[in-house]
């Protein structure tokens, strides 16, 4: 079998969260640790090719990173303890760490999501190490400039490491202070996934199913998991055999994965019964309410706009108001809705161009809709979102 570039980029974005968390259990350094998997990686570039893939590719780049640190520890050594360090890491049979977190890569979550950082610092420095995601993507998820970014990642390792914050397994009692942050994490690994990488998608799902197992009581990490499978579940209408991306509105509704439908319901129902809402929970009841209708035309966006209009009370944000002007264009109409759009400030925000282009074009303004596709376009960082806007423009820009 051939090894080419794609397969080692697979084992890549399947495999790296999970040796980074190990790496840094290992080495107590988070550079070290990334430096260590990102050579073995080099390796396996290397390597791979001729020998083939491993049959257990992340075994064998966890040895070889662990091996490549212990090295590195001890070339650089000057002093009889640090020679001591290496070998203690290079220890085969080193004992597990117990605990209520025994996953590698929710126990990383949570470490990072220590109350000594603050909560933006805790989701970028998670999605760096977790998803093995760029700067730039981080920078994308929270519309800031990718400078602003790289500089509250280094804070974020800096502040690790003066403050000898440590690398173990957070006591039952730490649970709950972290799960605000860490519920984030989850689900902007899930968003970054959902604009094309599968395996991220995959990873955030499996992380909230370990939430929900971890503290059941906890009503936001059941609406996360909700939300996750129901968006999860129209995946498979979400784009063309040619890869083109669809739109809820246009997407054929029996594609949708019926077995996650039930289950993502299930768990919103469960959450009513709680009665403890939040802001998760909201938005997977929004999205229930998709699920429940056959048709887009037999959606209820009377009652979207009512559980948006909660989700403005409990958490507020730009972006939250701009889905909420989504459904008052359906409930009131695409001018009432601009006027709110307009009043945003989220230019940094490719959706925020593309909802304004597209109300736009509904009250006949297409030059101005043009001009919006256009901003869309430049800002948004999914291929296949793009090509959609694309395509959107220029059925505009020829009437």
């Amino acid at each position: 079998m051939t090894v080419g570039a794609g397969d080692i980029e697979a084992v890549f974005r399947a495999e790296y969260g999970r040796a980074v968390a190990v790496l840094i259990r290992f080495l107590g350094d988070i550079d070290l640790a990334e430096e260590a998997v990102q050579d073995a990686f080099t390796t396996a570039v290397a390597k791979w090719p001729e020998t083939g893939i491993p049959p257990s590719p992340a075994g064998w780049i966890i040895t070889t990173a662990r091996n490549r640190a212990v090295d590195r520890l001890r070339r650089e050594s000057t002093r009889a303890a640090r020679h001591a360090e290496a070998a203690r890491l290079h220890a085969p049979d080193e004992p597990v760490e117990e605990g209520p977190v025994r996953d590698d890569r929710l126990r990383l979550i949570f470490t990072c999501c220590h109350p000594a950082l603050a909560p933006q610092a805790q989701v970028a420095l998670t999605l760096r190490l977790l998803g093995g995601l760029t700067t730039p993507q981080i920078a994308r998820a929270f519309l800031v400039p990718e400078s602003t970014m790289a500089q509250r990642i280094v804070r974020a390792k800096a502040k690790i490491r003066d403050a000898g914050i440590p690398y173990r397994i957070p006591r039952d009692a730490d649970l709950p202070e972290r799960v605000k942050g860490v519920l984030a994490v989850v689900y902007l690994v899930f968003n970054e996934g959902y604009g094309g990488r599968e395996d991220l998608c995959a990873e955030a799902v499996r992380l909230g199913r370990l939430l929900v197992e971890l503290m059941p009581d906890e009503p936001e990490a059941l609406g996360l998991l909700a939300l996750m499978l129901l968006i999860e579940a129209r995946g498979p209408a979400r784009a063309t055999a040619d890869g083109d991306l669809v739109l809820l509105a246009d997407q054929d509704r029996t594609r949708w994965d019926p077995d996650l439908i039930t289950e993502g319901q299930a768990l919103v129902r469960r959450c009513l019964r709680r009665n403890r809402p939040g802001p998760y929970q909201i938005q997977a009841a929004v999205n229930a309410v998709h699920s429940d209708a056959p048709t887009a035309a037999a959606t209820d966006w009377g009652q979207i706009l009512q559980l948006y209009d909660q989700l403005m009370n409990l958490a507020p944000s730009p972006v939250v108001a701009l889905n909420r002007a989504v459904a008052v264009a359906e409930v009131e109409g695409p001018e009432t809705a601009l006027a709110l759009v307009d009043k945003l400030d989220l230019g940094r925000y490719h959706a925020f161009h593309a909802v304004r282009a597209d109300l736009l074009r509904r009250l006949g303004r297409h030059t101005e809709a043009v001009q919006a596709y256009d901003a869309a376009i430049t800002l948004s960082g999914s291929a296949p979102e793009r090509a959609h806007l694309e395509r959107a423009r220029a059925a505009l820009a020829g009437t």
